[in-house]
């Protein structure tokens, strides 16, 4: 077949579709926003005297962080999201979104902060960044993980309705008020807060929030709309509630067993696991200026939360990348642009082999989303023209998705927009 309009050839030594097996000598053939083809070399369509040809060395999907919040914050206490001037929190933001695409992660699905806004921007062309798939905001008991227990409860609402996002809600008929707060917004997912958290003050990882009722009421309202729900759950009540519920992710999981992981794999749940927030949590100490009772508490679950990622590996539980950064440029060594660390994490301490945490990174993160998942995450024709160049084999050396030199070229929607040539 030989093509008369105007396309890209990607010619590559090898090519890693994301979904399935590498291919050597591999090619990939887009036009506009669709990739054409994708395989062996010899498979593809004949190019026209109009086509682009690169060479590379290594092609792969454009990555996915499941979970990750624009904030515009540069350090990790919470209570820093209520006193950081909104309008400088969103230039913080922008360039965090910058930073996200041209480190090769071209989608992110962002559970709790600025992302519908940011998401509006970049659509209309206004600010480069990575497709943002955002819940509008996070779901919080009062008292819970996603309030700030450090200031008064009206000064908290307060900042939240800044952004037109709800605050804590309590009860069934506030729980579905939020959800349908969060939609209006546009949210493409809705995330709840189902157990205690690291970061905040005085709640506990191991303890469930929201009643089971408030957590179905807010599936069966997130489900009327055809979203799914990310449940944040550290502890085995939270993770158990959450899966009771029919949430379609957990966020975490710390605590998750034997027991849990079946029910998870029966239910076709997925894990994202965010290994990368624990250990930079667990390795901070007094000069980090956070909370004693933070700090302790991330030290307690550094090991179980191994164990638990080690388990759903094993029993083979969907697992997709994420990192929870949320940081921008300053303080913390966790900082959008870094996102590729937690592949190497999900290899080292996850026991997955390279390849599975490619498929975790790219294949799986669309499926984060249930039925809003884009047709995206893998080199395949009819998928979005995400694609992403790398100068050494990840499969060899998976540390190579986290090194800036070794991205050569960043497409998304067929549109170069980082490596050595701009389109």
């Amino acid at each position: 077949m030989v093509r008369d309009a105007l396309a890209t050839r990607i010619e590559a030594d090898l090519l890693i579709p994301g979904s399935g097996k590498p291919v050597r000598n591999g090619c990939v053939v887009f036009e506009g926003s669709t990739i054409l083809y994708a395989g062996p070399a010899e498979g593809a369509p004949r190019g026209a005297p109009s086509d682009t040809t690169v060479g590379v060395p290594v092609v792969l999907p454009g990555l996915w962080d499941a979970h990750t919040h624009f904030l515009g914050v540069r350090g990790f206490d919470l209570q820093e999201q209520v006193y950081t001037v909104p309008w400088v929190a969103v230039a913080r933001a922008v360039e965090d979104a910058r930073r996200a695409m041209e480190s090769g992660f071209t989608s992110v699905r962002e559970l709790g902060g600025l992302g519908v806004y940011i998401a509006r921007a970049i659509n209309e062309g206004s600010i480069p960044g990575p497709h943002v798939y955002a819940s509008g905001g996070a779901l919080s008991q009062t008292g819970g993980h996603g309030d700030a227990h450090a200031f008064p409860i009206e000064y908290v609402r307060r900042q939240r309705e800044l952004f037109g996002m709800p605050g804590p809600c309590d009860g069934v008929p506030a729980c579905i008020e939020a959800v349908r707060s969060v939609l209006r917004l546009g949210a493409d997912v809705i995330k709840v807060y189902a157990s205690g958290g690291l970061l905040s003050y005085h709640d506990s990882p191991v303890h469930q929030q929201f009643s089971d009722d408030e957590l179905n009421a807010m599936v069966a309202e997130a489900r009327r709309a055809d979203r799914v729900v990310a449940a944040h759950c550290h502890g085995k009540a939270g993770i158990a509630a959450a899966v009771r519920a029919g949430v379609h992710t957990i966020e975490h999981g710390t605590y998750l067993d034997d027991e849990m992981a079946d029910s998870m794999r029966e239910r076709a749940m997925m894990l994202v696991p965010t290994r990368m927030i624990i250990a930079e949590l667990s390795s901070l100490g007094p000069e980090s200026k956070l909370n004693e009772r933070v700090l302790a508490k991330a030290r307690s679950v550094l090991a179980q939360h191994q164990r638990a990622l080690r388990l759903a590996v094993r029993k083979g539980v969907a697992i997709a990348l994420g990192t929870d950064i949320a940081c921008s440029q300053g303080k913390s060594g966790m900082v959008w642009g870094s996102h590729g660390k937690e592949l190497r994490l999900l290899v080292e301490e996850g026991g997955m082999t390279p390849l599975q945490a490619i498929e975790a990174a790219t294949a799986n993160g669309p499926r984060t989303l249930g039925p809003h998942a884009p047709n995206s995450g893998q080199l395949a024709a009819g998928y979005a023209a995400d694609i992403l160049v790398v100068s050494d084999d990840p499969l060899r050396e998976i540390d190579v998705l986290a090194q800036p030199g070794k991205i050569l070229h960043v497409w998304k929607d067929g549109k170069r927009v980082a490596g050595a040539r701009r389109d």
